[in-house]
């Protein structure tokens, strides 16, 4: 039944091999960039490609500053402790995410609250957040509390899903006037603007990953960005074990994490970065070469929403209904053309079966519905 859509895949990647979903490109300067690491001893968290890569990444996101980490999750995970969230308090995000978005939340004992989003985005709706935080909530003493579990909703984690901004600007207006710590999930988005500005630099913080599976990798890796001056020290100083400065005591003051980002990795990173540009734009001409195939066909390609410019990390596409997504999963995975279907929700997790929710109809709808296709750069 999909046959033309396969055949366009292994065309598009001239191979009727096994056709991934999306692998990394290392076609610059990683491995002379990594032999001056390694020559050089200073392989730890610790090096002049740390320095470096924080520096860029900095000013390729127009960030005033950049804390290097070992992963996306650290990253967020840091970014929560900053924003003061502790047990039992609650943090607002989107059901339909990685994991690792709630999985953070819980490592600082905290409890999620899932909120509806967009289907044009697939990320957070800002009229559902409004609504729920209109009806739901109180503000007592600068704080936004929970009326039905008295919980202080301390943050809200909105994710750029697939790489395509949300209504991040209005997200962000509604937090302030709640007195919610924004934190922007962009772990996809590198590289993608929302009215011409980057994404990550809306909220208190932004938190990126490098995972081998992303536009750029170190094989793992993440980052903190912040405009934040005070935030960006101390997310610093966490991610180094809370160490205090000194020639050779061993003193810390806090509970504090290893979770720096290894020289090793930056220097990957720093020649990864030097490609992005060309990544970026093979990535759009794969995106509307898509675009073009499906046009007029009974499914849909997701393009960059309204404002927006998008990095199509992963090209997704809506299917009419469960029953055709799964027989085109099974189509495909069985020619050896990688395809998936988005996460299932947090919410039916079992971890977090429990949560609070909204009205979730835009989740669900998208959960039956769209799968990622093949999305790696071409040609290089």
């Amino acid at each position: 039944m999909f046959e033309n859509v396969i055949t366009f895949i292994q065309d598009t990647y001239k191979t009727k091999e096994f056709i991934p979903l999306h692998e990394p490109r290392f076609v610059g300067n990683e491995k002379k960039y990594l032999n001056e690491c390694i020559d050089s001893t200073f392989v730890s968290s610790v090096g002049k490609f740390v320095d470096k890569f924080e520096e860029r990444i900095s000013n390729y996101t127009g960030a005033k500053y950049a804390i290097a980490t070992s992963n996306g999750t650290s990253a967020l995970h840091i970014s929560l402790l900053l924003a003061n969230v502790e047990q039992n308090d609650e943090v607002i995000t989107q059901p339909l995410t990685f994991v690792a978005t709630c999985n953070a939340i819980s490592y600082c004992g905290a409890r999620p609250v899932f909120i509806d989003v967009d289907i044009d985005t697939m990320g957070l709706s800002p009229s559902a957040l409004k609504y729920f935080l209109e009806n739901n909530t109180s503000v007592k003493s600068q704080q936004c509390v929970n009326n039905k579990t008295g919980r202080v909703i301390k943050a809200c984690i909105p994710m750029h899903t697939f790489g395509h901004p949300c209504r991040i600007d209005e997200i962000k207006d509604i937090c302030d006037k709640y007195h919610i710590v924004l934190i922007e999930d962009a772990a996809e988005s590198l590289g993608s603007l929302y009215k011409d500005k980057h994404t990550g630099t809306f909220g208190a913080m932004g938190v990126f990953s490098f995972n081998g599976n992303k536009i750029i990798t170190a094989g793992g890796g993440g980052c903190i960005i912040t405009n934040d001056k005070m935030l960006a020290k101390k997310a610093k100083y966490l991610t180094t074990t809370a160490k205090i400065p000194h020639k050779w005591d061993f003193n810390h003051d806090m509970v504090g994490y290893n979770y720096r980002m290894p020289n090793l990795n930056a220097a990957l990173m720093v020649a990864q970065l030097e490609q992005i540009d060309k990544f970026l734009l093979n990535k759009r001409e794969l995106a509307n070469a898509y675009e073009s195939f499906f046009s007029g066909a009974d499914i849909k390609f997701i393009k960059e929403p309204k404002d927006s410019k998008s990095n199509y990390w992963l090209n997704a596409i809506i299917l009419k209904d469960k029953k055709q997504r799964d027989l085109f999963l099974d189509e495909t995975n069985s020619a050896s053309v990688m395809t998936r279907p988005t996460w299932v929700l947090m919410n039916k997790l079992p971890m977090f079966k429990e949560a609070q929710c909204t009205d979730l109809t835009n989740a669900e709808w998208l959960e039956e519905r769209v799968v990622n296709i093949p999305s790696s750069v071409t040609g290089l």
